[in-house]
């Protein structure tokens, strides 16, 4: 009942490319003062060179593709300078990454790294880019690895730098080291940023950790009420961990603050008002409130009018024993379905109301139509017909129902019974 209730996790976002420009007189802060690596010297000479450069990344930040790499491209292939090839190379890295080749962009990148006459800075706020590209291209070893050489020569630590790699720990799976990674960028800051819960919530949860995992996202709602998000994070570790009742009492709280407002939102508390119906005595005043919530959100535009959202108003007006209701959502369903297996539920409905004329038209529209479990399906369609003394169709459709795997011996039980009272 519950599919697809998974956190909302994200890539990390672009990643800021540096825009770095010929050497500056200027003094300015050092953003790397503990490096291991020796700063080389630069030999940007030429007045020429320096002026294409700054026309280039000029083009570069306008996002002049053909400007920049007419511009950029003679600066790699035959300038002097080493400095300026590989600011050229970083700046086409940067068009790449824009236009969605990553793949272009992290050779290009890596070149201008290998290149070696990149100033500390520059160097290293470049390799923490290249980082960045690695995640962003599911290379995530890569994308680690590649910050643990930052973080050991450029002797410098921060939030931002493991939580990029607790992302990619969480992508590869290895949750013990994403949550340590998170806790690390949290205690480095005091803004972190609720992405980071994300990782951290689902690692817990992927772990086994699922205590861990709701409460996290309860506080984190608790700070941010207002939050979707949020709301829908601790509702989603909440369904994980199999807690329907708190989960409820969130959305149910949610929606009384006015914070539902998307089709997920109704759904879902529609299918935990099922789900923890049918694991009670009595199922049907929670199939009731699941009722009345799609009715709510279908009534304000919230939920579309698809097979889904249809069949699910259809199942839960059933349970709740509201039989017009139910076959009202399913005769809605059945013109927007693939298969007919809605047509099959709503003539199951007409049986047992004892309308057998109307349900032996249904289910064999389903049966027309195409359904998973045809043997039952053709079972059903006897009893309409042995409903309607029709003995020759009841006959055919359980010699049908004979032909599939899961209803054969029951069916020719029936048979051999018919048969002998003839």
């Amino acid at each position: 009942m519950l599919a697809g209730a998974t956190l909302a996790l994200t890539l990390a976002s672009s990643p800021v490319i540096a825009r770095d420009s010929a050497p500056s007189k200027e003094k300015k802060e050092v953003l790397y003062p503990n490096a291991t690596r020796t700063e080389p010297k630069l030999d940007l000479t030429s007045e020429k060179d320096q002026k294409a450069l700054n026309d280039g990344l000029d083009a570069v930040n306008a996002q002049d593709k053909a400007k920049a790499e007419q511009i950029l491209q003679p600066i790699i292939d035959s300038s002097k300078s080493k400095y300026a090839q590989a600011l050229a190379l970083q700046g086409l890295a940067n068009l790449h990454y824009n236009e969605g080749d990553v793949k272009g962009a992290i050779d290009l990148l890596k070149r201008s790294l290998d290149n070696g006459i990149l100033p500390n800075d520059t160097y290293f706020q470049l390799q923490y880019m290249l980082a960045q590209f690695y995640l962003n291209d599911e290379q995530y070893q890569q994308s680690i690895d590649t910050i643990n050489k930052w973080r050991a020569d450029g002797k410098k630590e921060t939030a931002e730098s493991y939580a990029l790699q607790g992302n990619a720990y969480y992508r590869l799976e290895k949750y013990p080291e994403a949550i340590q990674a998170i806790q690390k960028a949290q205690s480095l800051t005091d803004k972190p940023q609720d992405s980071w819960n994300q990782i951290l919530m689902a690692s817990y949860s992927e772990s086994g950790q699922g205590e861990k995992a709701a409460e996290l996202a309860q506080k984190q709602l608790a700070a941010n009420p207002n939050d979707t998000t949020a709301m829908n994070n601790a509702v989603a570790v909440l369904m994980q961990s199999q807690k329907y009742p708190e989960a409820i009492k969130l959305m149910e709280s949610a929606k009384a603050s006015g914070a539902f407002k998307t089709e997920k939102d109704y759904v879902n508390l529609a299918k935990l008002y099922l789900v923890t119906g049918q694991d009670s005595n009595d199922p049907k005043p929670n199939a009731a409130k699941a009722v009345a919530v799609l009715d709510e959100g279908m009534s304000k535009g919230a939920v579309p009018a698809s097979y889904d959202n249809y069949k699910l108003l259809g199942d839960a007006a059933y349970v709740a024993e509201q039989p017009s209701k139910a076959l009202d959502a399913y005769k809605k369903a059945m013109p927007l379905g693939k298969d007919g297996e809605v047509a099959v539920r709503a003539g199951q409905l007409m049986l047992s109301e004892n309308k057998f004329g109307e349900a032996k038209t249904l289910i064999q529209q389903g049966i027309d139509k195409g359904v998973q479990r045809k043997g039952t399906a053709y079972m059903l369609l006897a009893e309409a017909c042995r409903g309607l003394k029709d003995k020759p169709g009841a006959i055919a459709a359980m010699q049908k129902a004979a032909q599939q795997p899961e209803t054969a011996d029951k069916a020719k039980a029936w048979l051999k019974q018919a048969n002998a009272g003839k």
